[in-house]
C-alpha cells in the first residue's frame, strides 16, 4: 500500500478534490473493458496540468510506487488495470480539441478527446480522421495512440499510427518532450513518436497529440451480402482484393453473431445464413459507383444469397449496425464475454475460422466470430461465465490454441487490442524471447525504476528469474488478496 504520507504529497500537488481514495472510487477504477481481471488501486489522481503529471511521476520515482495511465478504460487487454502499490492517473477529463489547422490538414487534441467527437468536429469542416475503433463512441484519442487502435476502416486507411504526426509526452522520469510536428518530412534523429505509439502506457504519459487529417470522401456506398457458407464469403473477400478494389470497410459476421445481433437490434437479418459481409466503398462519386457495381458482381459470382445496398445514409447506418452491434449483441448471451483479436494474412482467414470452430467444438465452448475480413483481423469471442472455473479454464486453453494457430498461419496474437496483462504469456509465441528481451531493455532504459504501468506486455524480469505468470495465476492472486469481490 502507498503510505499516507505519500498520498499527502500527491494531494498537495493536485489538490484534495483531485485525489480519490474512497473504497467506492477504488472499486470503480479496479477494472477496464477486459473481463475477469481486476485489481484495486491505492488511489485515483486527476492531474490538471502537464506539470502535475511530471510532479506525480517524480514522486513515484522517489517513493517507488506505480502510475497506471487511464483514458476511458475501454481497453480489452488489461492495459489500464491497476497493479499492486499503484495509483490510476486519469486523462479523460482533458477533452479539448485545441486547434484544427485547415491549411496543414492537422489537428491538435488533448488525450481525453472522444474519437467519435473528433470525427464529427472535423467532418463538419469537410475533413476526415479515418481511424474508427469499434468503441469510437467512448474511447479516447490518448488511449487509441497508446494501443495503436485499428477499426473498421483499417483496410483502406490504416490504423492510428498512420495519422499521428507528433505528441507531447511526460516520460517516466517526469521530463516532458514534444516529438514530431506539422512538417511533412522530418528525419532528425530517431522517430520517438513511433517508438511511443502502441507502447500501452509503459513508456510515457500522452498529454497532447497532433493528428493528420485528409479530405472527407465525396461519396460512399454501403452493402450487406449474405452467404450460406463461410468459404464463399472468404472467397469473395479474396476476389475483391485481387480485383484491385480497396473498400473502406470489409467486415464479416458468422451465424452465431448474426443471430445475436438480430435478437438485439432487430435489423431484419436472416438468421439461417452462415455468414454475412459488410462492405463499404468511398471516394469520388463515379469511382464509388463503379467499385460498388463490381463488388455486387463479385458477391453474386461467389454465391451470395442476397445483397442489400443502402439507398441513402440512413439506410447505410442501419446496415453498419449489423457489424457495430456485434460485440454488444454477443455480450448479452452469457454473463462473461471474452473478445480477442487473433490476426492472420487475408489468404488464411477461412482456414483460421475453421480452426477456431474446431477448437470450440472440441472443448464444448460457444464462440461467435466477427471481424475485419479485409485485413485478416479476426475477433473470436468466447461466450462463457467467469463463475464457472472449469469453463474459464477451457476458454483459456482454447485461446492458447487459437493463438498457436494464428502464429502457424503466419499471423499474430493481437492486431489491435494490445498485449497488456491478458496476453503476456502468449507473447513469446509470436515474437520469441530475444525480441521480448530487447523490449525489456528499452523499458529498463526509459523507466529504470519501473514506475509507469509496470508488468504490462511482458514481465520486467528475465525468464531465468522465474516463469511468467499465467492469466489464471493473476486472477487467483487478485481473488486471494480480497481486493475485489
Amino acid at each position: 500500500m502507498i503510505s499516507n504520507s505519500t498520498l499527502a504529497r500527491l494531494r498537495s500537488v493536485v489538490g484534495a478534490a483531485n485525489l480519490l481514495d474512497s473504497a467506492e472510487d477504488r472499486i470503480s477504477y479496479s477494472y477496464d473493458g477486459t473481463p475477469i481481471l481486476k485489481q484495486l488501486p491505492d488511489a485515483i489522481i486527476i492531474p490538471r496540468s502537464v506539470d502535475h503529471v511530471a510532479q506525480i511521476l517524480k514522486i513515484a520515482n522517489e517513493e517507488r510506487f506505480a502510475v497506471v495511465p487511464r483514458g476511458s478504460g475501454s481497453g480489452l487487454s488489461g492495459g489500464s488495470i491497476p497493479v499492486e502499490n499503484s495509483v490510476v492517473l486519469l486523462t479523460n477529463h482533458w477533452d479539448r480539441i485545441l486547434e484544427i489547422d485547415q491549411s496543414n490538414l492537422t489537428v491538435w487534441v488533448e488525450p481525453g478527446v472522444i474519437t467519435a467527437k473528433l470525427h464529427a468536429a472535423v467532418e463538419g469542416l469537410g475533413l476526415f480522421y479515418p481511424p474508427d475503433p469499434g468503441s469510437a463512441a467512448i474511447c479516447t484519442i490518448g488511449g487509441n495512440v497508446a494501443e495503436n487502435a485499428g477499426g473498421l476502416r483499417g483496410l483502406k486507411y490504416g490504423v492510428t499510427k498512420n495519422y499521428v504526426l507528433g505528441m507531447e509526452v511526460v516520460l517516466p522520469s517526469g521530463e516532458v518532450i514534444v516529438t514530431g510536428g506539422k512538417s511533412v518530412k522530418d528525419v532528425a534523429g530517431y522517430s520517438l513518436k513511433d517508438f511511443l505509439i502502441g507502447s500501452e502506457g509503459t513508456l510515457g504519459v500522452i498529454t497532447r497529440v497532433l493528428l493528420r487529417l485528409i479530405p472527407k470522401p465525396q461519396s460512399s456506398r454501403t452493402m450487406l451480402a449474405f452467404y450460406s457458407s463461410l468459404s464463399n464469403s472468404a472467397e469473395t473477400v479474396s476476389d475483391i482484393i485481387a480485383s484491385k478494389i480497396t473498400p473502406a470497410a470489409l467486415e464479416f459476421l458468422d451465424n452465431t453473431t448474426i443471430r445475436s445481433v438480430e435478437e438485439y437490434a432487430h435489423l431484419g437479418l436472416p438468421t439461417t445464413i452462415e455468414s454475412l459481409l459488410l462492405i463499404e466503398v468511398d471516394g469520388r462519386l463515379a469511382e464509388v459507383e463503379e467499385d460498388a457495381a463490381k463488388i455486387v458482381a463479385i458477391c453474386k459470382r461467389h454465391g451470395a444469397l442476397e445483397i442489400k445496398v443502402a439507398g441513402d445514409e440512413q439506410e447505410a447506418v442501419k446496415l453498419r449496425t449489423a457489424r457495430k452491434a456485434a460485440f454488444s449483441a454477443l455480450a448479452r448471451v452469457r454473463p462473461t464475454t471474452i473478445l480477442e483479436d487473433a490476426t492472420v494474412p487475408r489468404s488464411e482467414v477461412a482456414p483460421m475460422l475453421e480452426s477456431i470452430n474446431r477448437i470450440a467444438r472440441a472443448l464444448d465452448l460457444t464462440f461467435g466470430n466477427f471481424g475485419h475480413a479485409g485485413d485478416g483481423n479476426l475477433h473470436p469471442t468466447c461466450l462463457t461465465d467467469e463463475r464457472d472455473k472449469q469453463e474459464i479454464d477451457k476458454a483459456e486453453k482454447a485461446f492458447g490454441q487459437i493463438f498457436d494457430e494464428a502464429v502457424r498461419f503466419g499471423g499474430t496474437i493481437t492486431g489491435e487490442h494490445g498485449v497488456g496483462l491478458a496476453k503476456m504469456k502468449f507473447l513469446e509465441k509470436a515474437l520469441g524471447e530475444p525480441a521480448i528481451d530487447m523490449m525489456r531493455k528499452i523499458k529498463e532504459a526509459v523507466d529504470p525504476n519501473g514506475v509507469l504501468n509496470p508488468g504490462k506486455i511482458f514481465s520486467l524480469h528475465p525468464r531465468c528469474e522465474g516463469p511468467l505468470p499465467t492469466n489464471r495465476d493473476q486472477i487467483k492472486k487478485f481473488a486471494d488478496s480480497g481486493a475485489f469481490t
